[in-house]
């Protein structure tokens, strides 16, 4: 299940409730969000069965554009995405980039990284906070 650069983080929360939780906290920290696509729907659009897949385009731009400025082609990954998804046994998933590996990718590993640092932390602590029962 593991993908170069993705951090997946089992749920204990349906894939609905984990996507409307991580939605809300997104929103509840200031960020904008640019589409909510649900893969599932367009899968029975056609008459193709899928299991729950909703992806969330998400960010903040004051946070974004200083990586874009240092590298444009990181435009191809912001704003950040995150996939919440359920496997084959019912388990809901949330993965997203991880911002260190989005920064190596686009050749920032060297420089000041205290925005991916930030970001980084700041997915980790909603990622802990949807997916964890309080």
């Amino acid at each position: 299940m593991a993908a170069d650069g993705l951090i997946t983080i089992e749920s204990r929360y349906g894939p609905e409730e984990t996507m409307n939780r991580f939605e809300a906290e997104v929103r509840a920290r200031g960020m904008t969000v640019f589409a909510h696509i649900d893969h599932a729907a367009g899968a029975a659009a056609v008459g193709l069965p899928l299991r729950p897949t909703e992806l969330l385009v998400f960010g903040n731009a004051k946070t974004g554009t200083p990586l874009l400025q240092s590298a444009q082609m990181l435009g191809i990954d912001l704003p950040l995405k995150a996939l919440v998804w359920q496997d084959a046994s019912g388990t809901a998933w949330l993965s997203y980039n991880d911002p260190a590996f989005l920064a190596r990718r686009h050749g920032l590993d060297g420089a000041d990284n205290t925005t991916v640092t930030a970001m980084a932390a700041a997915l980790e602590a909603i990622a802990s906070k949807v997916t964890t029962p309080p």
